[in-house]
């Protein structure tokens, strides 16, 4: 989807997704494994960007467990939302693929099934630019969902709003990374639970290279 459509479509939905997912990762110990490796290797380093944040719970957990971490979101509906849900919690508009940050400025970069929401030839765009903003030896944690072409859907968190995701295979995932400029450390892999979209998950490690 192009930013316009996605902006649109998250203020829609903005409050029914926030009473859908605020609290998912109770329910995801693999998701918050991974969460607390990005944490161990990016505490105490300085700034973490949560890019399209969505209500702000990974946000949250981050900074729950020492992480200076903020939060960009492309809908103004949602940080409305993220920014109530957590007083205190840094959330701002914004758009991934031309963040307002400086070159080389923040420790870590998380991306939890934001990638997702653009066309698949945007994605070396959003890549190029999370590269430009990481300093060097700064993290990248992406969450995406595993398959091939894309999923679209009518309905959404309970709105009748046309949505659609960009899917991806590891190989493709790992290669457009490195292409962005990133090491790619590895891809990772987890089957659906039971309540969620069935579709396999992919969790990707990467950093900026410190030459």
């Amino acid at each position: 989807m192009d930013g316009d459509r996605v902006r649109a479509v998250y203020d829609e939905v903005g409050e029914a997704y926030a009473a859908r997912f605020f609290d998912e990762l109770d329910h995801k110990p693999y998701d918050r494994r991974r969460l607390d490796e990005f944490a161990d290797r990016c505490r105490d380093d300085g700034l973490v960007l949560d890019v399209g944040c969505g209500p702000g719970h990974v946000a949250r957990y981050l900074r729950e467990r020492g992480v200076d971490a903020e939060g960009i979101d492309l809908s103004p509906a949602t940080v409305a939302v993220a920014r109530r849900l957590t007083p205190g919690l840094a959330v701002r508009v914004g758009d991934l693929t031309a963040l307002d940050v400086a070159d080389d400025s923040v420790a870590g970069i998380v991306a939890f099934y934001s990638l997702i929401h653009l066309p698949r030839a945007s994605l070396p765009v959003a890549v190029r630019e999370l590269h430009r903003v990481l300093r060097p030896g700064g993290v990248l944690l992406a969450a995406l969902h595993g398959g091939s072409g894309e999923a679209h859907a009518d309905e959404f968190c309970g709105q009748p709003v046309a949505v659609d995701a960009t899917l991806y295979s590891a190989d493709e995932l790992s290669r457009r990374l490195a292409e962005g400029g990133l090491a790619v450390e590895a891809v990772l892999s987890r089957p659906p639970y039971d309540f969620e979209h069935p579709t396999e998950r992919l969790y990707a490690w990467a950093t900026k290279p410190s030459d």
